[in-house]
């Protein structure tokens, strides 16, 4: 897990053009969104499109879990493993 969560960090630093952060400075329970890593909605789309690309999952744009799913590296990782396992 600690591999994909590591992975998971690269996407996010890549597909979203973040020059200064590096993998370890993102903390895996700490939130993506508003006081933590200060995402906004347009990071998630592209941070959706990347993840998409790099692990094969897809996230709906009507799913209510999408909040839950995006929440930090540790729950993006936990359903990026269930989606890979269920195929």
């Amino acid at each position: 897990m600690d591999d994909l969560k590591q992975q998971i960090k690269e996407v996010i630093i890549d597909s979203l053009d973040l020059e200064d952060v590096k993998p370890e400075d993102i903390v895996d329970s700490e939130p993506l969104f508003g006081s933590g890593l200060g995402l906004d909605s347009i990071d998630a789309l592209e941070l959706g499109v990347a993840l998409k690309k790099k692990f094969g999952v897809k996230f709906s744009s009507e799913s209510a879990d999408n909040k839950k799913h995006f929440a930090s590296v540790d729950a993006l990782a936990e359903y990026i493993s269930a989606e890979k396992n269920k195929a």
